[in-house]
């Protein structure tokens, strides 16, 4: 189990069917309802960091360019076979 150095607890309300679903998850993996919560926590906060990674690498690509988008664009959708 890991150590928190600043831990905050905080009461949360699921719905019953989720409450069900995550006691199943959590028994066949051997963790606490709050270990279950903190890796999910955790996940989508790395699910969000990896989205946002890509965006900011994708920033500018196209910069420098002299093609124009709609040039590419129509390159493009010719080569679908004159869409």
């Amino acid at each position: 189990m890991t150590h928190y150095d600043d831990v905050m607890r905080t009461i949360i309300e699921l719905p019953p069917d989720q409450l069900a679903a995550l006691d199943v998850w959590r028994a066949s993996r051997g963790v606490s309802r709050a270990e279950a919560v903190r890796r999910a926590v955790a996940k989508l906060l790395d699910d969000d960091g990896a989205r946002l990674a890509a965006i900011d690498a994708a920033f500018g690509l196209w910069n420098g360019r002299v093609r124009d988008g709609l040039e590419e664009q129509e390159r493009l959708r010719a080569e679908w076979g004159g869409r």
